[in-house]
């Protein structure tokens, strides 16, 4: 149904393998920064009228993968199309974030949820389709959702927040609540994914944006069990190819120890962790290992090009030698930042990213020989 894949270093890296060089692609790579973005936001309209239509999302997916040699595409969609689906009302206002117009915030509306029916997330399948079609086997294509404690984090407070006060409040106070809106979410975010991966996404990931935001204990309880739950429920392989799992937790850094016993292929690093460190701890050995993935800090995107140049070497330097040996498995770095592009990057530091690390991690290869 699909054209065969031509670069597959990206997958390769997810799954351990040696690779000639270390795969980059960059969270929010579709987006705000590209002025090719910007135009095609403004024919759609308004953001929902750009991510549920499939010509438009599939656009705006292809338009990095155009105009920079990345080795993954990511579908373009929003990470609340879930809870969209559950009935809350979704809703982007200009210059604003995501507003859901009915909050989840009582016994009552929490006790009306359930996992949706996925026919009203048909046009998030659809578009994975025809990007899938569209990249004509140029790059793999990744699919995505929200966590479900990231999404409880918008259900219950109905839209972005400073202190989590709602959230929390629910979680101390009526914990029985909060574990229930994150087991169906939890069970909705696996059908959704699993749906995605039978569209045609080749690898899915689990952006729990908000769990470095939970106190120690009420991040093994609320936020890692049930990511491990959507994790025990997705397809491990489709059409005889093996479908990698990536999960990135922001703030994490602190619960790599427990992050490492995930059952996932790749776990996503923000900015403040040491990829060597991390590398020793997480991504070496045994049958729990991970590719690791990140993990530079969006605003070095702000220097000169030789500066981005510089930390994007400092960033290879630190996951250190790459497994070279093709006949096993071994630790692998996928490049990416520590979190989504900032829509106020240039254009043309990100194709300087994108080189140097091209550039950097063969030279580390050929050092070798």
């Amino acid at each position: 149904m699909f054209p065969p894949l031509q670069n597959d270093t990206f997958l390769r890296a997810c799954l351990r393998q040696a690779t000639d060089y270390t795969p980059v692609w960059l969270m929010r790579q579709a987006g705000r920064f590209l002025p090719e973005y910007r135009a095609t936001r403004a024919k759609a309209g308004s953001f929902m009228g750009l991510a549920t239509n499939v010509d438009f999302a599939t656009e705006v997916t292809l338009q990095p993968v155009d105009r920079y040699p990345l080795d993954a595409a990511i579908l373009f969609s929003d990470i609340l199309t879930v809870p969209d689906a559950m009935g809350l009302g979704l809703t982007f206002a200009e210059g604003e974030g995501p507003r859901f117009a009915t909050p989840v915030r009582d016994e009552a509306a929490v006790a009306r949820l359930e996992v949706p029916d996925m026919s009203k997330l048909r046009y998030v399948f659809d578009a994975v389709t025809s990007i899938r079609k569209a990249l004509g086997g140029r790059v793999p294509l990744i699919g995505f959702s929200g966590s479900p404690w990231t999404l409880a984090c918008y259900m219950v407070e109905g839209a972005g927040s400073d202190d989590y006060r709602l959230v929390k409040t629910m979680l101390y106070q009526r914990p029985d609540l909060l574990h229930r809106i994150l087991a169906i979410n939890a069970d909705a975010v696996a059908t959704y994914l699993n749906a995605q991966i039978e569209a045609g996404a080749q690898a899915v990931m689990i952006f729990d944006s908000w769990g470095g935001v939970l106190a120690d204990a009420a991040f093994h309880t609320f936020g890692l069990a049930y990511t491990a739950r959507v994790l025990a429920q997705l397809k491990r392989e489709h059409e005889g190819a093996i479908i990698p799992r990536i999960v990135f937790t922001k703030g994490g850094g602190m619960w790599l120890d427990a992050m490492g016993q995930l059952d996932c292929e790749v776990l996503g690093l923000d900015w403040t962790v040491n990829l060597g460190k991390a590398r020793a701890q997480v991504g070496e050995h045994g049958p729990r290992a991970k590719a690791l993935q990140g993990n530079m800090d969006p605003n070095a995107l702000f220097a000169n090009p030789d500066q981005i140049k510089a930390e994007a070497i400092a960033v290879l330097n630190s996951f250190g030698r790459p497994h070279m040996d093709r006949s096993q498995t071994g630790p692998t770095h996928i490049f990416n930042l520590g979190h989504g592009v900032s829509q106020f990057t240039p254009t043309e530091n990100v194709e300087a990213l994108v080189r140097a690390v091209h550039a950097h991690s063969r030279s580390m290869r050929t050092a070798q020989v």
